[in-house]
């Protein structure tokens, strides 16, 4: 199965990603603004999440909120 982004983009491991909404990370005080770029994503057993690190810390973040670099 692939792991596609918002727009139907295929994602690969190390991949950079910009996300098209503002969003805030539950559990944390992580707040995400629309075009906040991730590097070096990992891709999860998940097609519908993938691995970034955000501000130090790792989260898994959903595809339907990111687009492709």
């Amino acid at each position: 199965m692939e792991t596609t982004d918002a727009n139907g983009n295929v994602l690969k491991n190390g991949d950079s990603v910009i996300f098209t909404k503002s969003i805030k990370i539950k559990g944390t005080q992580i707040n995400l603004k629309k075009g906040t770029k991730i590097k070096n994503i990992r891709l999860t057993d998940d097609p519908d999440e993938i691995d970034g690190k955000v501000e130090g810390t790792r989260v898994v973040l959903k595809t339907c909120f990111v687009k492709k670099k």
